[in-house]
């Protein structure tokens, strides 16, 4: 287990709703007077988790760049996965497996969020490079919405090795770029598949992009070139599970 800080009202709100056997103790700001605060404060101590009032800047330490908004819980995550639990959460999932590959989503918002869209779709892991990506900061638990706790997240070494061991697994790898003709309508989603997405900058890299199946994109017919990267992962695993609910 390790510990760390959910901040801001609806974290706070979704952990004691959610995950409260692992809420240590909430922190409230001195003089807090918000409602939706002091309703928090209440309902951890009916659960029997300490509520202690700190000042101001003591929450901002524990937020770092994430607003606390007056709160602060000490959370217990579980068990950070590692790349060596990969098959196993592959033959868990079988011809379900729904992985989703973010190569060099850097931004914490944007990791938040494509780890709240993970988690609602049910996928089966998040798979990012250790070297490209920002870890579970306070900011990305706080994006995520809860995301962070209900999907597995694993940083691997070598990314290029880990979408072989996909493909030697029986996965089918999409990468998403703006400069093909097949779109991700055109792609069949059905069966163990990987969803790879790169940084609105840079996209996927070469090689990550040579290792793909196949390469599609989100169809746009208005003027913005590209999505951000967050928009872009939730309709591509949207359009996953679509595919997967219509009968063959």
């Amino acid at each position: 287990m390790s510990e760390s800080w959910i901040v801001g009202i609806n974290p706070v709100e979704g952990a004691l709703s959610n995950d409260a056997e692992r809420v240590r103790e909430v922190l409230v700001e001195n003089g807090q007077r918000n409602a939706r605060v002091l309703e928090l404060a209440e309902r951890a101590k009916k659960l029997n988790i300490p509520v202690l009032h700190r000042p101001r800047d003591e929450l901002d330490r524990h937020a770092g760049e994430a607003r606390h908004q007056g709160v602060a819980a000490r959370y217990e995550a579980a068990p950070a996965a590692h790349e060596n639990d990969l098959a196993g959460l592959l033959e868990r999932d079988g011809s379900d497996a729904l992985v989703l590959v973010l190569d060099g989503v850097t931004d914490p918002h944007n990791l938040g969020a494509c780890l709240r869209s993970a988690a609602a779709a049910k996928a089966t892991a998040v798979i990012v490079p250790k070297d490209r990506a920002v870890g579970l900061t306070p900011v990305v638990r706080r994006a995520s919405a809860g995301g962070a706790d209900r999907v597995p997240l694993i940083a691997v070494t070598n990314l290029a090795r880990t979408l072989r061991e996909l493909k030697d697994a029986g996965v089918w790898i999409t990468g998403l770029a703006g400069d093909t003709d097949t779109t991700i309508y055109g792609v069949d989603f059905r069966g163990p598949v990987a969803l790879v997405l790169g940084s609105e900058g840079e996209g996927i890299r070469r090689l990550t992009r040579e290792l793909c199946d196949f390469v599609a994109k989100i169809p746009m017919p208005g003027t913005m070139e590209s999505l951000n990267v967050s928009v872009a992962t939730g309709v591509v695993l949207f359009e996953a599970l679509r595919q997967r609910s219509v009968k063959r």
